[in-house]
């Protein structure tokens, strides 16, 4: 089994911890990145945007080190080409619309579900314990995704980037899913892909999984050390008894 533990991740700012398992009543997941590679939908969005814009296009390669904080970021990055630039507020404002009116018509046609998934949430939907997702994509292009994809029969509640006043990394959202259920905080387990959910599920204090697949701005995801990381979320599943 490919699961690299805490003795075998990079130095990053926090250690990784031992989880028990056993103690796990919540297991809540990232969306872009962990289970869907919606990085195709989002690129040609955001190039269509642009080209109606008048303005260059951008590499699919570039988006995939821009997702991870937002729509109106994601929009930011894609009209400067830069990480933390500001756009003139008026393109900026002009470029959102466009991109939200193109996403909410194409969300999910050239997106694709990562290897294991289905497998992964039909094992873990058998066991004791509450799934749900939580992301910083907006309502309501969380709830179209998650349908298209197949994998809203698994979850039992959805936090959208839009349901609390604060997105990942801050720990509301993961708060919020873990006293819908009434768990206490330290039987929950965050499953994402970026630093922001190590930052979000460690202010949670959720345990924290993490596969080394999706979008971290072009950053291991050992760097962030989060408790483990799994190659295949089924390597995840199978650690559950």
């Amino acid at each position: 089994m490919q699961v690299r533990n805490n003795d075998e991740l990079s130095h990053g700012s926090e250690p990784g911890r031992p989880v028990d398992f056993e103690q796990i009543g919540l297991v809540l997941f990232d969306l872009d990145g962990t289970l869907v590679d919606s990085v195709p939908d989002l690129a040609w969005c955001g190039n269509e945007m642009l080209r109606r814009l008048d303005m260059p296009q951008r590499d699919e390669a570039a988006a995939r080190t821009w997702v991870g904080n937002g729509v109106e970021r994601f929009v930011k990055r894609f009209l400067s080409g830069e990480m933390n630039a500001e756009p003139d507020a008026d393109l900026f404002r002009r470029g959102l619309d466009l991109f939200e009116q193109l996403y909410a018509e194409n969300v999910s046609g050239r997106s694709k579900l990562y290897p294991g998934v289905i497998e992964t949430l039909q094992r873990l939907a058998g066991l004791d314990l509450h799934l749900a997702c939580v992301t910083n994509k907006p309502e309501p292009f969380t709830s179209d995704l998650i349908a298209a994809m197949g994998l809203d029969q698994y979850f039992e509640l959805v936090v959208a980037g839009d349901t609390t006043a604060r997105k990942k990394p801050d720990p509301m959202p993961l708060h919020y899913a873990a006293d819908y259920f009434g768990l206490d905080y330290s039987k929950c387990m965050m499953v994402g892909d970026s630093s922001n959910d190590v930052s979000a599920a460690r202010a949670a204090g959720f345990a924290i999984v993490c596969v080394p697949y999706g979008y971290n701005h072009g950053i291991g995801i050992s760097e962030s050390s989060p408790d483990l990381i799994v190659d295949n979320l089924k390597e995840l599943a199978e650690m559950f008894a």
